[in-house]
């Protein structure tokens, strides 16, 4: 069942910039803060955190690694220089196309590294070695998922902290170009503060995209991974319009466009361009149903992973 269909008030819901809507944070803060001490202990005392720690070595000195970083922050500050003719809307062109970008970009290094990672270890005879000490299948798998999301994070954290600077300049910077009052710092803070949940949002589709990847390489060679993500990121953007009422008036065509939005991830969910676009903030409530979403299709994801690469001949 999509999302967008389970929780169609969600979509439309948001929050104002308040106290009380801080406070209401506290828990999405609380909840990173856990998973990243989780991410440190399953690094440091398990089997998967060993592989895990080699992976995201191995994919933060790829060439593609620093290729995308390079070309995301020129992008950005491209967007940030060059005028968008948006009848002063520039600041919300900024935001929708640095979260494109970074998307695009965490994108094409989470899904090149599950290749090269995963599936050329596979070709190589890498994995056999390593499955030859006291490490299994499935830890294994977890272990290059874990890794591939801790390389994504390290890309993100420079380009991030670019993007929400360039963000803070980018309200002043247009106000002097059209002659206007410097801007209130808070009304700079307010800018920053509305793109937090779309950064948030844009992290668990890449998650989500990762354990596609991921599964796909424990059978399929890269450039059938490559293409087939790409098919899957296209299709996962449209899953809502293929099953709204009254488009589709054949029963086998909405019951096949139905199946397809259930198998595939829909990716729509964690789109805020309608947010980004009105100015409206994401309400915290929205992203914990995303989130939990993504954790149960991520988690579908791996396990089919471990389904393919059980009976996987690695001889």
């Amino acid at each position: 069942m999509l999302p967008s269909t389970l929780f169609p008030s969600l979509l439309l819901a948001v929050e104002d910039l308040s106290p009380q809507g801080a406070v209401n944070w506290i828990p999405s803060i609380l909840v990173c803060l856990i998973l990243l001490l989780a991410l440190i202990a399953f690094n440091y005392t398990t089997k998967a955190g060993i592989i895990a720690r080699a992976t995201t070595k191995e994919a933060v000195r790829q060439p593609v690694f620093l290729l995308c970083m390079a070309l995301a922050i020129v992008i950005l500050f491209l967007n940030y220089l060059l005028p968008f003719f948006s009848l002063g809307e520039d600041v919300k062109m900024v935001k929708d196309c640095g979260l494109a970008t970074m998307l695009i970009t965490g994108l094409l290094i989470a899904v090149w590294t599950a290749s090269t990672s995963v599936a050329e270890e596979i070709e190589g005879k890498t994995a056999m070695t390593l499955l030859s000490k006291p490490i299994n299948r499935r830890q294994f798998v977890l272990g290059k998922y874990i890794g591939i999301l801790q390389a994504i994070l390290w890309y993100m954290l420079p380009v991030v902290i670019v993007f929400l600077v360039l963000i803070y300049f980018k309200v002043s910077y247009d106000a002097r170009e059209g002659s206007k009052d410097a801007p209130p710092h808070a009304e700079r803070i307010h800018e920053v503060y509305q793109v937090l949940p779309g950064i948030g949002l844009l992290l668990m589709e890449i998650a989500v995209m990762t354990a596609v990847s991921v599964a796909i390489s424990t059978r399929l060679p890269m450039v059938v991974n490559l293409t087939s993500c790409f098919a899957i990121f296209v299709v996962g953007h449209l899953t809502g319009l293929m099953v709204q009422a009254g488009v589709l008036k054949l029963e086998f065509v909405q019951f096949m466009a139905r199946l397809i939005a259930t198998v595939l991830p829909s990716l729509d969910l964690f789109n805020i361009t309608a947010a980004v676009a009105t100015g409206d903030i994401v309400p915290p409530i929205y992203l914990g149903y995303s989130a939990i979403y993504c954790a149960c299709y991520c988690s579908a994801a791996i396990l089919m992973a471990f389904i393919l690469f059980e009976d996987r001949d690695l001889a």
